[in-house]
């Protein structure tokens, strides 16, 4: 069995063997990260697709001594995630934050209560713009300004597509909770 080093020495000579093995060792982690940033598999398909090509043209950039390459990796999925919710936004027009919209809410939603497919599923199903801000704020841990900056968008946007991609998400897991419920009895 080869170590990581070794598969990433052969990647470096186009060894489309050790290639393989690469996907193989990350298929699920890179998989997952694009499922949560794309509406449908087709999508999160094309985004690993386009994120594997840059990392094996670039894997000559990876130094082990910063860090490793599950990190470096992942990075690069990311980046191709935001890279296709940019295409994907600079087709709508932007949302701004109303004044009238309460931004706070102290409300405890029962999102432990569901599998962590069900909840890739619920935020595949959030517009464009509200599952980017979603995963970059709650997943990622970005700020709203880093968002803007990175998706082209105001700090406003964000917060309001990230407040209203909340509240989207608590309504579909009370719904799913309350009928599992009801099946139940």
């Amino acid at each position: 069995m080869l170590k990581e080093k070794d598969i990433i020495a052969k990647c470096l000579k186009k060894d489309r063997v050790a290639q393989r093995r690469l996907y193989d060792l990350y298929k699920n982690q890179w998989y997952t990260v694009c499922l949560r940033y794309a509406s449908q598999r087709e999508n999160a398909n094309d985004i690993l697709q386009n994120a594997l090509i840059k990392i094996y043209d670039k894997i000559n950039q990876y130094d082990a001594e910063l860090g490793k390459f599950s990190s470096w990796s992942y990075k690069i999925v990311l980046n191709e995630c935001y890279s296709y919710h940019r295409k994907q936004v600079s087709q709508l027009s932007e949302v701004e934050i109303k004044d009238d919209v309460d931004m706070t809410t102290n409300d405890v939603t029962p999102i432990d209560k569901l599998s962590a497919e069900e909840l890739i599923r619920l935020v595949q199903k959030l517009p464009n713009g509200y599952r980017a801000v979603f995963n970059m704020y709650a997943v990622e841990g970005y700020s709203h300004k880093e968002i803007a900056s990175k998706l082209g968008i105001s700090e406003g946007t964000s917060k309001s597509q990230y407040f209203k991609a909340k509240k989207i998400l608590k309504e579909k897991v009370e719904y799913l909770i309350n009928y599992r419920v009801y099946e139940k009895v």
